[in-house]
């Protein structure tokens, strides 16, 4: 019974010691109740409930805090993939929702399971899901500056195997800031959150690099067919070097393995698999 998570990349860590430990703390407070959870529920509704309550911490660029558009708005994306029913689902580009991972769950149930903009929100209005504004007045500040890089940058995340050796990876972004409306991130796709029966992954980083190189797929399938998940991870990464691929990945295989690498300084992540481990 394992569980990972991802909060993104977070490149001013050397410089801001006080957001440092505020994501520090999250995340271990995160993962911690993310892994209670898990002793009494599948992954797949594990990795939903450990990703909404990423999303509700505006530390993170998913659910409130998420960046804003070219255009002023902000559009959520999220995926479940069930690594034992082979099920996908997601949501992209969906607005005025708080929680787009529960969305993605909820699809789960229908045979059309991933849907975009009025579609998301159509669907998620008729199924009992709110408005709610997910800006924030730091989001507004920026988009206001046309800041391109801010200190809550990056996509989160979770991967969970449980007690009957089933894995599930759920992902969530608020997108990259300032992109051209209608843009698709890796979030929710195969390529930026992918599981099956041996192995689960979930990724963040440049959504683009990470859908060139369909990473998740990629590093999923190399641990199917019998590579060591911190081998399939190397190899994947290394692929995206001829165009300076920006990615990060969290990862669990059926055996116990539980990995995290990125390809440049620093994803930020928590584990718990027995004991608590935070990036330092």
């Amino acid at each position: 019974m394992k569980l990972i998570i991802h909060g993104g990349f977070f490149s001013e860590s050397g410089t801001n010691q006080e957001v440092k430990k505020a994501k520090q703390d999250a995340l271990r407070e995160i993962v911690m109740l993310g892994h209670k959870y898990l002793e009494s529920h599948t992954a797949a509704q594990t990795v939903v409930y450990t990703v909404h309550l990423l999303e509700d911490c505006d530390l993170f660029n998913a659910g409130t805090g998420s960046q804003i558009q070219s255009d002023g708005k902000i559009r959520l994306s999220a995926s479940l993939m069930d690594g034992k029913t082979q099920k996908f689902s997601g949501v992209i580009n969906i607005e005025d929702v708080k929680n787009p991972i529960c969305i993605a769950e909820k699809l789960m149930e229908y045979d059309d399971r991933v849907l975009s903009g009025l579609g998301a929100n159509s669907f998620a209005a008729n199924n009992g899901f709110t408005y709610y504004n997910p800006e924030i007045p730091q989001r507004r500040k920026e988009y206001e500056k046309k800041l391109s890089d801010s200190i809550r940058l990056g996509t989160v995340g979770c991967v969970a195997l449980d007690i009957y050796g089933d894995i599930a990876a759920a992902t969530s972004t608020g997108g990259k800031g300032f992109e051209i409306p209608g843009r698709v991130s890796d979030s929710a796709t195969t390529a930026g959150n992918y599981a099956n029966a041996f192995a689960g992954v979930s990724c963040t980083g440049v959504g683009e690099d990470i859908t060139s190189g369909s990473v998740a797929t990629k590093i999923v399938t190399r641990v199917t067919d019998g590579m060591p998940l911190s081998v399939a991870t190397a190899k994947t990464l290394d692929e995206m070097k001829p165009y300076d691929g920006f990615a990060g990945i969290i990862g669990i295989t059926n055996t116990g393995d539980i990995y995290h690498a990125d390809t440049h300084p620093y994803m930020v992540w928590a584990l718990h698999d027995g004991e608590v481990e935070v990036f330092d």
